[in-house]
């Protein structure tokens, strides 16, 4: 095994989470490297004049922590990301803490791959739903 749970150890319901505050410096940091400098994400008087009445996160940046959890927690280490299905719920602002969870809900023993729920929530409330699709580590 590579660290990670192989697909003959993953159990329907199996479920494992991450959180992270989101800061300034995450939104700056992610506009630089995605290239997404979207005003609503950098500039604040902008930003005040939209929908959101001030800063929000780019959306993928609280969607990062799915892949996250995935790749470090469930399955974890030696997982491949194949496919995910993302639903924008809520905005997220600087300083809210984001968790994202996932759950297997399903496991195809013929491709060994697991389907799993993803969902990031702040304050319990879900900010991002969606699905993803993984292929475990294979067991050494």
């Amino acid at each position: 095994m590579n660290g990670g749970i192989c697909f003959e150890d993953l159990k329907i319901g199996d479920t494992a989470s991450t959180g992270k505050t989101i800061t300034e410096a995450d939104i700056l940091m992610f506009a630089a490297v995605s290239t997404d400098t979207n005003p609503v994400h950098i500039n604040a008087e902008v930003a005040a004049a939209s929908m959101f009445g001030e800063r929000i996160a780019h959306g993928m940046l609280s969607a990062g922590l799915i892949s996250a959890v995935l790749g470090t927690r469930l399955p974890g280490p030696g997982t491949v990301y194949l496919g995910q299905t993302l639903r924008f719920r809520a905005p997220v602002k600087i300083g809210d803490t984001v968790t994202a969870t996932v759950e297997v809900t399903a496991l195809d023993p013929a491709k060994k791959r697991a389907t799993l729920r993803t969902v990031c929530t702040v304050a319990g409330k879900p900010v991002i739903e969606g699905e993803a699709v993984v292929m475990p580590p294979a067991r050494a």
